[in-house]
């Protein structure tokens, strides 16, 4: 959202790792939208110190709550890299305490479950919650080519299996990628996250994909069907495509308005250099 009532709404941003809150926390100081950093421990990166914020660890939920009605926060964004707590090592206060049986609950169920109930709890304290996408329309793949790099038709069939795959496993809450390489699945992601898939693609024999300048193969990412989109769409940036020429892939496919893209210009030059495929396409009907 660039524009119109959320520019004038007071955002909270809570910021674990990556480059993700860096972004948006840059764009909010360029549009000139209120901002308040609450950054959390083990997590936030350093970036965000300057900005106006509070630091509190994971299961500090009482405090976070204060520290964004004390700044006048009205709506919230949680963006960046948050890994599944140990809840035995959590260390709560009075309000993560009383949350923490439902946590343990939801987390069972799945990450997304526990992300909606997260969701939930700052939507009673009445915040509107946006997405990162939201606060930052321009941040999401376009349908098409994102660079000069187009698909070959072998390639392209590549990651519209990469993709139908991706969101199999999504439909499961098992993951957001997958890679795809001469009509074989080479792998799936889970909770190790998606750079360290490639780093396994990149230890298969270069016959199974290819080799970097000359590569063969698809990561695909696509978001979970069930997931709380405004929380935890998938994203790439510079390392994914570092991390994707390294494993000898030729391309990269997501979901267009289903993928962020941080370091957008970066990104493009980066993939044009190493000969890596950038491809939005439409997302499937229900």
């Amino acid at each position: 959202m660039t524009g119109g009532v959320g520019v004038m709404r007071k955002l909270g941003l809570i910021a674990g790792g990556g480059g993700l809150p860096v972004e948006i926390a840059r764009h909010c100081e360029r549009s000139g939208r209120p901002l308040f950093v609450v950054r959390l421990k083990g997590f936030a990166v350093s970036g965000l110190e300057d900005y106006a914020g509070a630091e509190v660890g994971l299961a500090e939920i009482g405090k976070c709550l204060k520290a964004l009605k004390r700044a006048g926060c009205q709506a919230i964004c949680l963006a960046g890299q948050v890994s599944r707590p140990d809840f035995n090592s959590l260390v709560p206060d009075l309000r993560g305490l009383m949350l923490l049986p439902k946590a343990i609950t939801a987390a069972r169920k799945g990450d997304d479950a526990l992300l909606r109930l997260l969701v939930s709890e700052f939507e009673k304290e009445g915040f509107a919650v946006e997405g990162a996408h939201e606060v930052m329309d321009d941040l999401s793949l376009k349908a098409g080519p994102l660079g000069a790099r187009m698909p070959g038709d072998d390639q392209l069939a590549d990651a519209l299996k990469a993709l139908e795959i991706a969101r199999a496993i999504g439909r499961l809450d098992v993951g957001q990628a997958a890679v795809v390489a001469h009509g074989l699945t080479l792998a799936v992601e889970a909770q190790e996250g998606t750079d360290a898939m490639l780093a396994r693609v990149a230890e298969l024999p270069a016959h199974l994909k290819g080799r970097p300048g000359a590569g063969a193969g698809v990561l695909a990412k696509a978001p979970k069907p069930i997931q709380e989109t405004r929380v935890d769409l998938p994203t790439i940036g510079l390392a994914t495509v570092h991390a994707a020429a390294r494993a000898g892939l030729a391309g990269i496919v997501g979901e267009a308005g289903g993928l962020l893209v941080l370091d957008r210009e970066a990104v493009i030059q980066l993939a044009d250099e190493l000969g890596v495929f950038i491809l939005g396409v439409e997302p499937q009907t229900p």
